[in-house]
Parts: C-alpha cells; structure tokens; sequence
C-alpha cells in the first residue's frame, strides 16, 4: 500500500474525481481483484470521496458569494430542481394551502 500523497489530486478536479471514483467502483464490483487490491483501491477511493467533498464544498461557497441581494448581503436560497417545479399534479404544502390565490407556477 502506498502512503505517500500523489501530487496529482491537488490539481485533481471533480469531474476527474468521480471519473477515476466510478472506475474504481466497477473494478471493485467485478470480483475479479484480490483482497490486497480490493483494500488498495478502497483507500484511493475514500481520497477521491474526500476530494469531491472538498470540491463541492469550494462550489458551495463562491454560490453564496455570487448569490446577494440589492443591499450586497447575502441571499440562501433552498435548492428546487427543474423537475420539481415544473412536475404537474405536485402536491401543494399546508401552509401554501391556506392562500386563496391560485399560483401557476
């Protein structure tokens, strides 16, 4: 097993990290590699989880910077997915409930 950090994951970006994370998971899913590799690829995997976390959370940040409003403080707004506005037939929540008004979108 190798214990030294690879210079690479620090210019390792997501995409390549969950494009070298799937490989693995295919490898270890084929039941084809030794115990020894088995743990080997296990360990470069949970370093690529650990990337893509650090990654995502980098992403996170620079959004709520982007996202202020007029007066400059910053905005948070709950994340709803394309699907999930525009799905007909999504039940309304009680306290959307209790409006009169009829909301088309």
């Amino acid at each position: 097993m190798s214990s030294k950090p690879k210079p690479r994951d620090a210019e390792l970006n997501f995409e390549g990290a969950m494009d070298r994370l799937e490989k693995i998971v295919e490898q270890m899913e084929s039941g084809k590699l030794p115990l020894e590799d088995l743990i080997v690829r296990y360990e470069e995997g949970m370093n690529l989880v650990k990337i893509c976390q650090e990654r995502l959370a980098n992403a996170e940040q620079k959004i709520e910077i982007i996202a202020r409003d007029s007066a400059g403080k910053p905005v948070i707004k709950e994340f709803e997915p394309a699907e999930d506005r525009a799905a007909p037939g999504k039940p309304v929540a009680e306290s959307d409930s209790t409006n009169d008004e009829i909301n088309l979108f």
